[in-house]
């Protein structure tokens, strides 16, 4: 679905990404991981179009995205979530999940100032899509609380609900296990397992989570420095000795 060829960003004479390349394919959880300050996130937004890269190719389908605005990928089925949660607070729980069907369920402006059967039929549907997210995500006794009041885990949840109502295809998640303890966070994977079912069709992680990412993906890529350090099965890549190297440190 994704391929990312020799990607590269520079900042001045910094080199936040350098030659990176991995590839997505449909069925799959594939993470990328490393040290804070890897080049990760920065991968992410050169991916989704928030950052242009400096050089390389990005391949959504076999065709060229590179550079492309965040909306219209989204509108592609590329759809991402951030470090920092980014929920409508003043909303409901369910609501917020409703607004963001709004990427794909369009109509004319004047519809709402004279809705007729097919207006009615589009928010009948948004409202039903939400309440089905919401039951997947354990959130549907929190639906129609304002999401400010929601815990850091339920506000993490909320966010993939979110990402869900916009109806992607692959779904980026970055850090979505930041801020939760153990067992929320198994929880979160277990979830994150459950989206391939039907609900997208394959999922690119940045994640600092070990037991995360060991737990649910297919493949993993290890950043470090900007550079792609090491790819493949993530009992290949846990005993790598750069990879131990880059998270630990080397002996003396």
């Amino acid at each position: 679905m994704l391929e990312v060829r020799d990607l590269n960003k520079s900042f001045g004479g910094l080199h936040a990404v350098r030659d990176i390349s991995f590839r997505v394919n449909k069925g799959e959880i594939v993470s990328l991981i490393g040290p804070n300050g890897a080049g990760k996130t920065t991968c992410f937004n050169l991916v989704t179009g928030f950052i242009p890269p400096t050089s390389g190719t990005v391949l959504l389908d076999g065709q060229e995205v590179t550079g492309t605005r965040p909306f219209e990928l989204a509108q592609r089925g590329v759809v991402r979530t951030f470090q920092k949660t980014s929920v409508l607070k003043s909303l409901t729980v369910r609501d917020n999940i409703i607004a963001a069907q709004y990427v794909k369920r369009r109509c004319a402006w004047w519809r709402n100032f004279f809705p007729g059967k097919e207006q009615a039929e589009a928010e009948k549907g948004a409202a039903e899509k939400a309440d089905q997210i919401l039951e997947m995500l354990g959130l549907a006794h929190r639906a129609r609380i304002a999401a400010g009041t929601l815990s850091c885990g339920e506000l993490r949840l909320l966010e993939v609900g979110i990402a869900l109502g916009a109806e992607p295809r692959l779904l980026m998640l970055d850090e979505p296990a930041a801020g939760l303890n153990s067992a929320e966070a198994l929880v979160l994977a277990d979830l994150i397992k459950k989206l391939l079912d039907g609900w997208v069709d394959a999922v690119l992680l940045v994640e600092h989570n070990m037991s995360v990412v060991m737990k649910i993906s297919q493949q993993v890529i290890v950043m470090n420095f900007g550079k792609q350090l090491a790819a493949g099965k993530p009992a290949d890549v846990q005993n790598d000795p750069a990879v131990l190297e880059a998270y630990i440190g080397k002996a003396l």
